[in-house]
């Protein structure tokens, strides 16, 4: 059954070419998730196979996912803060917290995206808290990229040097989750603590 999605992925994703890793990591990344693994690891695949550029696929794939992201952006900056102050009593958000999210995301709103989009499970969201708080949109465009950047590098390197290996791709995988989770809670200590110090 793996293989077979691989293949299909393979072969979509190679006849779209570069415009097709764009709209899938564009939909990975605003109103319609899905894994990024099912798109930048076959890119990989097809440029280990030299049907690709791997450094080309990785910036289509980050200008994707950074698209999708601002998407999400304007449309939690246009649409959210109405909707949450009308209904957010019912979920126990307020504008107070509306307003303490703004001065979070004022305040450290950098290392918040950044980290966001390097988490399973949050990068796709990162985007919405940044679009409440009003967070300055060229901070969001950098970050967002620099964080998408990563992640989509790590993808394409795991499809072109473990190619359609199906267990070494979970486990190496996996290991790099747990690192990048390690490296995000080591960075983010260190930025509070010099943020603190410089305060």
């Amino acid at each position: 059954m793996f293989f077979e999605i691989i293949n299909f992925l393979v072969e979509t994703i190679g006849s779209l070419g570069y415009i097709g890793i764009f709209f899938l990591m564009f939909l990975e990344s605003s109103f319609f998730p899905f894994p990024s693994e099912v798109v930048m690891i076959p890119a990989g695949y097809l440029a280990y196979k030299g049907e690709m550029s791997a450094y080309i696929a990785i910036f289509f794939g980050t200008l994707g996912s950074l698209a999708g992201a601002l998407f999400n952006y304007y449309l939690s900056l246009k649409l959210g803060r109405a909707l949450l102050l009308k209904y957010g009593k019912y979920i126990w958000f307020d504008e107070e917290k509306l307003n303490k999210l703004e001065i979070f995301f004022t305040k450290h709103g950098e290392i918040s995206t950044f980290n966001g989009r390097l988490l399973p499970g949050i990068r796709q969201y990162i985007s919405l808290p940044a679009g409440l708080a009003k967070m300055n949109l060229l901070k969001f465009q950098i970050y967002t990229s620099l964080g998408a950047f990563i992640w989509v590098s790590i993808l394409v390197g795991l499809g072109y040097f473990l190619g359609d290996n199906e267990a070494l791709i979970k486990e190496y995988l996996k290991q790099i989750i747990l690192l990048l989770f390690f490296l995000i809670l080591l960075f983010s200590a260190i930025y509070f603590f010099w943020k603190k110090r410089k305060a």
